[in-house]
């Protein structure tokens, strides 16, 4: 087996913007321009870039759930845009993503044991009485109580709904997790657990994550590699000690001295 479990090749992606003085022209905008990109088995792969540099529509491409100008996206050695549509419907419980916004992300007219048991329901796995238990597993695991499984998700906090937004991804015991920003809504303190939490998660479950962010400071506490996006490119890729310690690019170094505490280091 390839050490790899997901692989982007030669990924573009264009969008039409309206232009001219009163909106009558367009232009096309490459919010991926040519990225490829390789991640490993049980390990986490961060891509970093200011707002803008198509991270967010890189971690919608790797799922599908956005379609692809150019490019093809490998899932365990497979194209995904090559599989029928019944089987590209199996491979999705293996790929799931946790989102930006806890709160935007969650049904408000459900309630959290319907929201986390929604994916088994969906891929009809489990009789109901199993999906219900795993449910609750799920909900114990990341900090939450069987109390919690009747409440609506105004009633919990920032980090609470978070917490719930990673239950629903990893009910469905994927192997791959996109996290798009999945702390950037919450005060740094709710982010430590959070991080620590999904450290955990992916040593018990052998999880691989790609864990989109534009803080630096956050991703050095949870990844093993890093990408760094910039206008739709992948501009530099390495272990977090080689970026973080020897940055190539200029852009990098610029996003390194935005840190906190970091200036010195670098100047």
């Amino acid at each position: 087996m390839s050490e790899f479990i997901l692989k982007a090749r030669d990924l573009n992606k264009f969008y039409t913007q309206r232009s001219g003085r009163f909106g009558f022209g367009t232009k096309q905008v490459k919010a991926l321009d040519n990225v490829n990109l390789e991640l490993r088995h049980a390990s986490t792969l961060a891509v970093v870039g200011e707002s803008g540099s198509g991270k967010s529509t890189l971690a919608r491409c790797l799922l599908q759930l956005q379609p692809l100008d150019g490019g093809s996206v490998f899932f365990q050695g497979r194209d995904l845009a090559e599989l029928p549509a019944n089987e590209l419907r199996k491979q999705r419980r293996h790929l799931q993503m946790i989102f930006q916004d806890p709160f935007a992300s969650l049904n408000p007219r459900m309630k959290v044991g319907e929201i986390v048991e929604e994916g088994l329901l969906i891929h009809d796995l489990g009789t109901k009485n199993e999906r219900f238990e795993k449910a609750l597993k799920m909900l114990k695991r990341v900090g939450l109580a069987e109390s919690d499984l009747n409440k609506y998700p105004h009633e919990f906090s920032g980090g609470q709904r978070q917490r719930i937004g990673i239950a629903r991804a990893l009910v469905l015991e994927p192997k791959v997790v996109v996290c798009d920003e999945p702390v950037s809504a919450l005060d740094v303190s709710i982010q430590a657990q959070i991080l620590l939490l999904l450290k955990e998660l992916q040593q018990e479950m052998s999880l691989s994550y790609i864990f989109i962010s534009h803080d630096l400071r956050v991703v050095r506490h949870i990844a093993d590699e890093v990408a760094v996006m910039h206008q739709g490119k992948i501009v530099e890729k390495g272990s977090i000690q080689e970026v973080y310690e020897s940055p190539k690019q200029q852009y990098t170094q610029n996003l390194l001295k935005a840190i906190p505490g970091q200036k010195r280091q670098l100047a």
